[in-house]
């Protein structure tokens, strides 16, 4: 998968999340929800999209909730 578009995809879900009050649950929730819906493969491809230039495309809601939550995505 190209990590662009998994990128592009995370950043909506995201947006969807970044409205919650609590940014901790948000978070939360959003690798909850890419732990829950997305295949593994997608995930090990975003996570390793960390690091690298890539990361700079994420929305900042979504980097934190990868790099907080990296061990649930594994």
């Amino acid at each position: 998968m190209d990590s662009q578009q998994l990128i592009k995809m995370a950043n909506q879900i995201g947006q969807f999340f970044e409205s919650m009050p609590n940014r901790e649950a948000a978070e939360k929730d959003i690798a909850t929800h890419l732990k829950r819906f997305w295949d593994p493969r997608m995930r090990r491809v975003i996570v390793a999209s960390l690091d690298t230039d890539d990361a700079g495309s994420m929305s900042p809601i979504v980097r934190e909730a990868l790099t907080t939550h990296r061990q649930l995505l594994a």
